[in-house]
């Protein structure tokens, strides 16, 4: 029989979905599953971008320009100043099908198939995934959740650049750990950006959830324009994951050029979803300050309780809605599975992604999970006694 690709045997399965028929059967027998898995937020999508939705009065939905609609982009240049990402114009973003896309064409657009891509580990573990997709080696450097995850001394990341590497890719905040670089840090990064001549790809769509004193910045603001990519999303600022709009913004005008013939080749990014973005970015404060206020509080009150259950330990996340704990367990990833098969509490249970899958050393975080501080505050407690109970009953089976 035809067989399967190398590229689609070496793709590796998502962490944050793999156990999702399991959860899935769960729920098909009447159990109620609490998702710590998964960086959905449940916040509700500014109510300007639902009514620019129901009040299509369009005949026809057609494609829009491959670029993205020019008064949206428009609009994004005043939203990024608000972070002081100055001397950008729209002609310097491109919306894309989700922050997702944008990683991709980065990776398309400057990386021939055999070149290597420095990321610091835990790292989000779709990176991996677009890199497979695009024929890119991943380097890994390690952070270490004893000191919180702090960058790698540089040391790491010299020691991991070769001939072929070409760029280093940098979330922050950071997906799955929640540490939020210094700008002592940064620096550091563009350092190294600068003297083995490497593009930076910046994840930034979680930038406004910094629960820091310091101010964030920006890749942008870096003073490396040529160097710097950055990615963007609505997803999580606006509660918008589902209309998949992203966004690729860089000054090197080659880049550019390039990221625009693969948005060519899939013709246009979704035109109901800019529709709702384009109606989201103007007159928000308020939800957006309400939305920190939130995340910062269930933050608070998530962490102080993972940290009160015997053997589990969480350093406190500066950004996003993420934090990686370690448990009491051998193996996560079957302590995860259990949680969804075996174990009920008043026909109740919890599902997390198996923090192993965050890493791309085999041995790396095999007792850990990710989760995703998403649920308003009295879910979290209730999935916090789940846990709770839950590695009680794990570790006190019967093994035969």
């Amino acid at each position: 029989m035809p067989q399967i690709s190398h590229r689609g045997l070496e793709m590796p399965s998502s962490p944050i979905r793999k156990l999702a028929p399991l959860a899935n059967e769960a729920k098909s027998q009447g159990v109620k599953v609490y998702h710590l898995n998964i960086g959905q937020p449940d916040l509700p999508t500014p109510q300007q971008g639902l009514d620019a939705l129901k009040s299509i009065t369009r005949k026809t939905l057609e494609y829009s320009p491959s670029e993205g609609y020019l008064p949206f982009r428009e609009k994004l240049v005043g939203y990024y100043r608000k972070f002081g990402i100055n001397d950008i114009t729209h002609e310097n973003i491109i919306v894309t099908s989700g922050g997702s896309e944008a990683i991709l064409f980065a990776l398309l657009a400057c990386m021939n198939p055999g070149d290597e891509m420095i990321m610091v580990e835990p790292g989000y573990a779709n990176y991996i995934s677009f890199a497979v997709t695009a024929g890119v080696k991943v380097v890994t450097v390690t952070s270490n959740i004893e000191d919180g995850f702090v960058l790698p001394p540089m040391e790491a990341f010299e020691e991991a650049i070769s001939k072929r590497t070409k760029a280093i890719l940098l979330c922050n905040p950071n997906n799955p750990t929640g540490y939020v670089y210094s700008p002592e840090e940064l620096q550091r990064i563009k350092e190294l950006v600068l003297k083995y001549d490497l593009y930076l790809i910046a994840d930034e769509v979680y930038r406004e959830f910094v629960y820091t004193d310091e101010p964030y910045v920006s890749a942008l603001t870096l003073g490396i324009p040529q160097h710097v990519i950055l990615v963007d999303s609505v997803s999580k600022r606006y509660s918008e994951c589902g209309i998949r709009i992203g966004m690729l913004v860089t000054r090197n005008r080659m880049v550019h050029d390039t990221v625009m013939k693969y948005c060519q080749a899939r013709l246009s990014p979704p035109l109901l979803g800019q529709i709702v973005a384009d109606a989201s970015v103007e007159g928000v404060e308020e939800y957006a300050k309400a939305c920190f206020e939130e995340y910062k509080a269930r933050r608070d009150f998530f962490i102080k309780g993972l940290n009160s259950i015997p053997g589990v330990y969480s350093p406190m996340p500066h950004g996003a809605f993420y934090t990686v704990a370690s448990l009491p367990v051998a193996d996560a990833e079957d302590f995860c599975r259990w949680c969804l098969t075996d174990f009920r509490l008043d026909n109740e249970t919890v599902m997390m992604a198996p923090a192993a899958g965050f890493y791309r050393n085999p041995d790396l975080g095999r007792n850990q999970v990710r989760l995703a501080y998403v649920l308003k505050k009295e879910d979290l407690q209730r999935a916090l006694m789940l846990i709770r109970y839950a590695l009680k009953a794990y570790n006190n089976r019967t093994v035969f």
